[in-house]
């Protein structure tokens, strides 16, 4: 036995176990909407950081995913992943927790934010490692798409409200000291999911493992090999480099001195922009229903990028400049979650099991390390063309991921049922062929079942969220 649930008709509503780790996971996610405020407001006042030495403290949150593919080889060797993921939530809450406590004495320093956005993403990375295992033995395979819509709808309400929430509490409590309350929220995603039982297999033999260097290269290998993730992988990394050459500095650089705008107007552009990814977290499994997985990722990964040409193109009246970018941003939150709701559930019904985590490595070492050469050359466009230009890049750029999916089996997978998951040899190159072949047989034997829905593709129409957190950021 695999020890994966067994498909069931019950609404995740009544799951009392998915219904825990919702509530951990939608607790912490507004606690790093507070951090994401306080860590930098906590080095500009206390110690003067420039903006320079702020910008080194997101780059160390996303640094250690660039060794990812080695610390998920690891974890998919280890027992009782949901301890990993206990151990990472209790490791962010006592690392927070160092800030308060050293402020209170006088003695925070740059270098220790530093450590604690090093150790925070680092703790992040292993969590995430942890979760794709774990979530396939919480979740029945037909409800993926819904389970991850639901977490997603999460992350974007606490991108709705939680920015507003943050500046009430650093404001009224001082932002060392909401940084105890997002700490108290890993604890509480800790607590709460020390109550979620899951059937774990027993861990791999020792003696029979290949070393932790074969089992990375096997992880890269295996998503090279597949036919799904291979595409999913080029797809992702290419409109995240885009969307990060874009930039939400840039983006606020541009409303603000090519558009005119005022810094409360674009504020306001900006939340209407999440409350986008949340109409899109929520309706996401409706549109899957309807067009099918493949062709709404296929939607999500044109609808993520495309609409910064959008915004890029504004002129005119104030009402106009305001409204294209507010609407280029709750369009472009509706296609990044139509795209990661989808692709996440895809990813998780073709992963077998004890690949889940090394995957998942491969996936964060790729997609996320291209992020930052993203903002950098973001950066050199910006000042060689110019922010407009840059930005009509970054859209057309991002749109262009598109091609990957075109040229695999992701277009014709209308349902999770068409495809499955074949466990290699370790990543061999026999057993990846194996694997992608039978992928591409499940594929092609429902492409009846998607090409019948072609008509309806063309009338009803994880990238990865551009916040910063020090959790979970999508695909």
């Amino acid at each position: 036995m695999s020890g994966v649930r067994a498909d069931t008709t019950a609404s995740l509503w009544r799951d009392r176990r998915f219904l825990r780790f919702w509530a951990g996971q939608s607790v912490s996610q507004f606690g790093d909407r507070i951090t994401e405020l306080a860590l930098p407001l906590i080095a500009v006042g206390a110690l003067n950081a420039t903006a320079n030495q702020v910008a080194w403290l997101t780059a160390l949150i996303w640094t250690p995913n660039l060794l990812a593919v080695l610390l998920g080889a690891w974890v998919d060797h280890r027992p009782r992943k949901r301890r990993l993921m206990i151990l990472a939530d209790l490791v962010r809450a006592g690392v927070l927790l160092s800030v308060p406590a050293a402020y209170l004495l006088g003695a925070v320093t740059l270098v220790q934010l530093y450590a604690v956005a090093l150790l925070t993403g680092a703790a992040g990375v292993l969590f995430n490692n942890a979760y794709p295992p774990f979530f396939v033995r919480l979740v029945p395979r037909s409800s993926y798409v819904d389970a991850n819509s639901k977490l997603s709808a999460s992350r974007s309400a606490s991108q709705v409200a939680g920015p507003a929430i943050g500046g009430v509490l650093v404001q009224a409590l001082s932002a060392p000291v909401t940084l105890v309350l997002d700490a108290l929220t890993f604890v509480a995603s800790a607590v709460l999911l020390g109550k979620v039982a899951v059937d774990e297999p027993p861990a791999a033999s020792a003696e029979a493992a290949p070393s932790l260097l074969r089992r990375s290269r096997a992880g890269l290998s295996y998503v090279v090999g597949h036919p799904v993730l291979r595409a999913a992988l080029g797809c992702a990394a290419t409109v995240n480099f885009f969307t990060f050459v874009a930039g939400s500095g840039l983006v606020v650089l541009f409303a603000s001195r090519d558009l005119g705008l005022s810094a409360g107007v674009i504020g306001v552009a900006l939340g209407v922009g999440a409350s986008g990814a949340l109409l899109g977290a929520v309706i996401a499994p409706r549109i899957s229903r309807r067009i099918g997985v493949g062709r709404s990722i296929l939607v999500g990964s044109v609808l993520f990028p495309a609409p910064i040409a959008l915004a890029a193109a504004a002129g005119g009246p104030l009402w106009v400049r305001a409204g294209a970018l507010a609407a280029a941003n709750f369009l472009s939150g509706f296609g990044v979650m139509l795209f990661d709701v989808n692709l996440n559930s895809l990813q998780a019904a073709v992963i077998p099991d004890r690949m889940r985590s090394r995957v998942a490595g491969a996936f964060s070492t790729l997609n996320y390390g291209i992020r930052p050469l993203g903002a950098v050359v973001g950066g050199l466009l910006a000042t060689q063309l110019g922010l407009r230009a840059t930005l009509v890049v970054a859209a057309v750029g991002g749109s262009l991921s598109l091609l990957w999916l075109l040229a695999s089996p992701i277009p014709r997978v209308r349902t999770l049922d068409q495809v499955r998951a074949t466990d290699p040899a370790d990543g061999s190159a026999e057993g990846v062929a194996a694997s992608a072949e039978g992928v591409a047989e499940n594929t092609e034997g429902g492409a009846g079942a998607a090409g019948g829905g072609r008509s309806v593709a063309r009338g009803g129409g994880p990238a990865g969220d551009r916040a910063n957190t020090v959790r979970k950021s999508g695909s």
